[in-house]
C-alpha cells in the first residue's frame, strides 16, 4: 500500500510538471509553453469562459507577436541605446513595488488589526539614556532600572517605586500611570511589550532608543474606537497661581451658563477659546483615539453623546468645555477592504517597517546564498579606525584590498568595497563610540545584500522577470514595426498612390457632409456659439480663438455615422445638431452641417489617405510576416491547443 501511494504521488507530481511545461507551439528553434500563452491570453481576455475559437484567434496574434520580437532580437535591436535606456528606466520605476515583502507587511497588518480591538492601561517607570551618554551615565541608568525592577519583584508598590525612580516629567502628577494606549500609540517595540504582558504583571527592564522602561499592565479592555469633539479652552497662563485658576474657572462657569441658555457653541469658541488651532472652526478637534490626550480629557470626550455638552473639565492646560460630535466604532471585520487598506497605510508609515525590513533582509540573505569569509578581527578593526580617523591606509599582510569579506551567488564583496563604504559614511558622525564599528559593518552587509538583490531581482522574482520581459518585448515590437513597416508606409508616397490605384474600389464615401464639429465647456457656451454660427458660420475659427479655450472645433468632410448626434437625426443643410454630453468631463459636442452628399461616392486619394496608409501597412506587414515565417517555421501542437477549450 505504501509503495502504491508513493508511485501515485510521483506520477501526480510528474503530471503537474508536464502540464506546466507543455509546448503549445514552436517557431524555428524557439518554444512557447501553454503556461506562457495563457498568461498573455488571460491578461487581455474579457470573456468569462473563453471558447476554443477565442484561443485560436488570439494564438494567431500571439504567434505574429513572438516572431516579430524574435526578428528584432536577431537584428540586435535590444542593444540599441534607446532600448537599453527605456528598459533601465522602467526597471527602476517598478522595482520598489517588488522589493517590499508583502507577506511580512500583511502579517504586520493582521497583528495591528488584532491590537486595534483592545485598549491597554499601563503604568510606567522610565530611566532615560541620552543619545550622547558616556559609559558611566549608561551604566548608572542600567543600575537604576535594575534596582527598581528588584524592588518590584520584592512586592514594592509600583506607584511608589515610579515616583522614586522614574525620570518621566509627568510622574509627579500621574505617579507612573501613563493612561490607556492602543495600536500605534507607542513605538513598536514598546507596544509589543505592553500587549504581550499579562494583566497585573510588570515587564523586565526593556532598552529602547530613549532609555530603559518597565511597564505594568493594569487593565485590558475592548477598544472604544475613536471620537470627534469640539472644545472651548480657557488656558492657564504660565505658572498660574491658584487665584488665577479660580478666576479661569469662574469664566468657564459663565460660558456654561451661556450655553445652557441656548448660546451657539461655535460662536463662543470663536470668541473665547484659547486653542489657536481650532477656535476658527468652531473648536472642532480631529478625531482621536486613546493615548493622545490626558486620561480625564479622553474619558470625558468618550462619555459624551452627539450634541451633548460637558461640564467644565480641568487639565494641565486649563479648563475645557467639550461638545460631542460623533463616535467612530473600531472596525471589527478583518475582511473590510477599506479599513484594512487604511490600517496598511498606517503600518507602512510606522516603525513596524523596520521589523519588516529585517525580516526581508533575512529572507533575501538565504535567497542570494550569502557566505561570510573569516578575516583577522584585529587587522579589520585597525583598518577601519584608520579610515574613520582619516589616517593613511595601513599595509597589512593578512588584509589586502582584494581580501573577500562575504559573497553572494554571483558577486564577492572585498575589503576595497568596505573602504569605499566607510569613506562615504565617515562624514555622518562620531565613530569612536562602543559598538559603532559593528553597527557600521552590519549596515554595510545589509545595504550590500539589498543592492545585490535589486540588481538580480529577475533571478529571484518570476513576476518581476515577466513584467520586464513583457516591457522589453513590447518595446522591441514597436522598434521593428517602426523601422520595417510604419516609417516605410508613411514615407513612400509613390507606393501609397500605386496601392490606392490598385485598390481604388475599397475607398468610398457613404452618406456624408461637410461639417463643423465643436466641443464646448457648457450649455451657455453652446447657446452663444449657435447664435454666432447662425449669423455667420464662416467666422468659426474666430469664435474659437476668442473663446479663451472654452470652444474646440474642427472642419472637414465626415460620414454621417461619424457625426455625434442624439438618437436619430434628420440631417439638413444649415442644421446645428443637438449637443451630446461627454460623460468624462461634462463638455458638449455638436455639429453645424454646411453641405450634404447623399449616396455613395468614391474617395479621392487625399480623402482616403489615412485608410490607404493603414491598409498599406497591413499589406507590408503580411508580406514581411510571410518572409519571417520561412525563417521561423511555426508548428502548433493541436492537442495542447484543444485542451485549452476543455
Amino acid at each position: 500500500m505504501i509503495y502504491k501511494a508513493t508511485v501515485f504521488i510521483i506520477l501526480l507530481v510528474l503530471s503537474v510538471l508536464f502540464c506546466r511545461t507543455q509546448v503549445l507551439f514552436t517557431y524555428g528553434p524557439h518554444k512557447v509553453t501553454k503556461q506562457e500563452f495563457l498568461k498573455a491570453f488571460n491578461k487581455n481576455n474579457t470573456q468569462d469562459k473563453p471558447t476554443l475559437q477565442a484561443y485560436r484567434d488570439y494564438l494567431d496574434l500571439f504567434i505574429r507577436f513572438k516572431i516579430k520580437v524574435q526578428a528584432a532580437k536577431d537584428k540586435r535591436m535590444d542593444t540599441l541605446p534607446n532600448q537599453k535606456a527605456e528598459l533601465s528606466s522602467f526597471r527602476s520605476q517598478v522595482l520598489e513595488s517588488f522589493i517590499n515583502d508583502e507577506a511580512s507587511t500583511n502579517l504586520m497588518v493582521d497583528e495591528a488589526f488584532q491590537r486595534s480591538q483592545k485598549e491597554i492601561h499601563l503604568a510606567h517607570i522610565f530611566i532615560p539614556v541620552p543619545k550622547n551618554a558616556n559609559g558611566t551615565d549608561t551604566l548608572k541608568a542600567k543600575q537604576l532600572i535594575e534596582e527598581a525592577y528588584e524592588k518590584l519583584n520584592n512586592g514594592g508598590s509600583f506607584s511608589d517605586i515610579a515616583i522614586f525612580y522614574s525620570k518621566d516629567p509627568a510622574v509627579v502628577l500621574n505617579k507612573g500611570d501613563m493612561g490607556v494606549i492602543t495600536v500605534f500609540g507607542l513605538p513598536y517595540g514598546l507596544e509589543s511589550l505592553a500587549y504581550n504582558t499579562p494583566v497585573g504583571k510588570h515587564t523586565k527592564p526593556f532598552r529602547s532608543k530613549a532609555g530603559w522602561h518597565i511597564f505594568r499592565k493594569t487593565a485590558e479592555n475592548k477598544s472604544r474606537g475613536k471620537v470627534r469633539v469640539a472644545q472651548i479652552l480657557i488656558p492657564y497662563p504660565p505658572e498660574a497661581t491658584e487665584i488665577q485658576k479660580n478666576e479661569i474657572q469662574k469664566r468657564t462657569d459663565s460660558l456654561i451658563n451661556l450655553l445652557s441658555g441656548g448660546a451657539d457653541f461655535k460662536a463662543l469658541a470663536a470668541s473665547y477659546s484659547g486653542d489657536n488651532y481650532t477656535y476658527q472652526n468652531g473648536g472642532e478637534l480631529p478625531e482621536f483615539g486613546v493615548g493622545h490626550y490626558e486620561i480625564k480629557f479622553e474619558n470625558a470626550a468618550f462619555s459624551l453623546k452627539e450634541g451633548e455638552i460637558s461640564q467644565p473639565l480641568s487639565t494641565s492646560f486649563g479648563y475645557h468645555i467639550l461638545k460631542g460630535i460623533r463616535r467612530i466604532s473600531v472596525n471589527e471585520d478583518p475582511s473590510n477592504k477599506n479599513a484594512r487598506e487604511e490600517l496598511k497605510q498606517q503600518v507602512l508609515l510606522s516603525d513596524r517597517m523596520e521589523v519588516a525590513k529585517k525580516n526581508l533582509v533575512n529572507s533575501i540573505t538565504r535567497l542570494v546564498k550569502f557566505k561570510k569569509y573569516p578575516v583577522s578581527e584585529k587587522s579589520f578593526r585597525f583598518l577601519t579606525n584608520n579610515i574613520l580617523e582619516r589616517k593613511k591606509l595601513p599595509v597589512l599582510a593578512d588584509l589586502k584590498m582584494s581580501t573577500p569579506l562575504f559573497a553572494f551567488e554571483k558577486q564577492t564583496i572585498t575589503v576595497k568595497d568596505w573602504v569605499r563604504y566607510l569613506e562615504s559614511m565617515r562624514e555622518v558622525g562620531d565613530f569612536d563610540k562602543e559598538g559603532t564599528h559593528t553597527k557600521l559593518y552590519d549596515a554595510f552587509v545589509e545595504s550590500s545584500t539589498l543592492e545585490y538583490y535589486r540588481n538580480h531581482l529577475e533571478q529571484y522574482n518570476p513576476d518581476f522577470a515577466y513584467q520586464l520581459k513583457e516591457f522589453k518585448e513590447g518595446n522591441l515590437l514597436f522598434e521593428i514595426m517602426q523601422k520595417n513597416i510604419w516609417d516605410q508606409a508613411a514615407a513612400d508616397s509613390v507606393a501609397l498612390k500605386s496601392f490606392y490605384e490598385k485598390h481604388r474600389n475599397n475607398y468610398w464615401w457613404d452618406n456624408s457632409a461637410d461639417a463643423l464639429i465643436f466641443t464646448v465647456a457648457s450649455q451657455q457656451h453652446a447657446d452663444n456659439l449657435n447664435q454666432q454660427l447662425r449669423n455667420n458660420f464662416h467666422n468659426w475659427k474666430m469664435y474659437i480663438d476668442s473663446s479663451q479655450g472654452s470652444i474646440q472645433g474642427d472642419s472637414g468632410r465626415f460620414e454621417l455615422s461619424q457625426i455625434p448626434v442624439v438618437d436619430r437625426t434628420n440631417f439638413t443643410k444649415g442644421l446645428i445638431t443637438a449637443p451630446v454630453k461627454n460623460e468624462t468631463d461634462n463638455s458638449l459636442t455638436s455639429a453645424f452641417i454646411i453641405s450634404l452628399y447623399p449616396g455613395k461616392e468614391p474617395r479621392s486619394f487625399e480623402d482616403a489617405r489615412g485608410f490607404v496608409i493603414n491598409d498599406y501597412q497591413n499589406f507590408l506587414e503580411d508580406k514581411w510576416i510571410t518572409t519571417v515565417k520561412k525563417k521561423y517555421p511555426v508548428k502548433v501542437n493541436e492537442g495542447v491547443l484543444r485542451s485549452l477549450g476543455e
